[in-house]
């Protein structure tokens, strides 16, 4: 179930003016032209941000999301005709092959049942032609970042074309193990109107990702920093294995 965030029209339609600084996608940007990618799948793609940028570059773009909210938002943008976008998830894909799979922004730590964790691992790898990368991002539990979390820290007001100002705030509301829940809130100005949306993310440990990957088929090839979080989180870098003659090959990424 997608957070309230994504599936309510409302939140959904004013995500993108909420976070409209997406530098974090630069990294993958440059990723699909150093892996040759042709065919991308977006895992957890949201209001389409990502997808429409690749699709504008000539890249074939599948994008793939469980809120109907978001994926209207993703349709109705300029250019949204050139992308294939698919309501679900990466656990029932119809038939695909693609160069590169991608969960940008918290999109891997939404998926907090291992089950489903691994059955998204699993279905990009079906999804994959051989050779093929997944690449994707996760906090890094050490850094804390939850501990931040809070009113005083996060407050704001965005004026917003059409809908007019409105507050958000996000706090802490537990933090379990490896999962931490926390509510944002929205408060529009125009209508008094309040709403909320409550996540949990996964932390996994590095060496935690880099088992379920090898326990998914894959080969992790790398792990990254993040260049506009530096030390704050890690960037996976897996490729579907080739197989020649019943042994697996790792081809050599163009360039």
């Amino acid at each position: 179930m997608a957070d309230e965030c994504f599936r309510h029209p409302r939140l959904a339609a004013v995500y993108d003016a909420l976070d409209p600084d997406r530098g974090d996608l630069d990294a993958y940007l440059r990723m699909t032209g150093e892996f040759g990618a042709r065919r991308v799948l977006d895992i957890g793609c949201g209001t389409g941000v990502f997808a429409l940028l690749l699709a504008g570059r000539g890249i074939e773009v599948v994008g793939v999301d469980p809120a109907e909210a978001s994926l209207a938002v993703a349709r109705g943008k300029p250019g949204g005709e050139r992308v294939r976008w698919i309501r679900g998830d990466a656990t029932s894909l119809p038939p695909l092959r693609v160069d590169m799979a991608t969960m940008t922004a918290n999109a891997a730590q939404e998926i907090t049942d291992a089950a489903q964790w691994r059955g998204t691992l699993r279905g990009a790898h079906a999804a994959l032609r051989p050779g093929g990368v997944l690449v994707f991002e996760t906090r890094d539990p050490a850094v804390r970042a939850w501990e931040r979390w809070n009113r005083e820290d996060s407050y704001g007001v965005t004026e917003i074309p059409g809908v007019g100002p409105v507050e958000t705030w996000v706090r802490l509301v537990e933090v379990s193990g490896p999962l931490v829940t926390f509510r944002w809130t929205y408060v529009f100005a125009a209508d008094g109107e309040v709403l909320t949306s409550e996540s949990t993310l996964r932390f996994r440990e590095r060496e935690e990702v880099e088992a379920d990957l090898v326990a998914c088929g894959f080969a992790v090839e790398e792990v990254r920093g993040a260049p506009d979080r530096p030390g704050r989180e890690f960037v996976f870098v897996a490729r579907r294995p080739v197989r020649v003659g019943g042994a697996r090959r790792f081809p050599v990424p163009p360039g």
